[in-house]
């Protein structure tokens, strides 16, 4: 193998690894650990009655 040839691999690994921690990065930030949006969750239901009543 020449030279070109290893750093084009090495290139191709680097880019791939950080593709997926740009990605698992982004799926962290927008769900918790049980898998829920983030974005979506209610703070709490008293938090919902009172916003709703009139």
């Amino acid at each position: 193998m020449k030279i070109g040839d290893i750093f084009y691999i090495i290139a191709i690994i680097l880019f791939a690894w950080i593709t997926f921690g740009i990605i698992r990065g982004n799926f962290e930030r927008k769900f918790d650990k049980e898998g829920r949006r983030k974005d979506l969750i209610k703070e709490s239901d008293d938090d919902a009655k009172d916003s709703n009543s009139f």
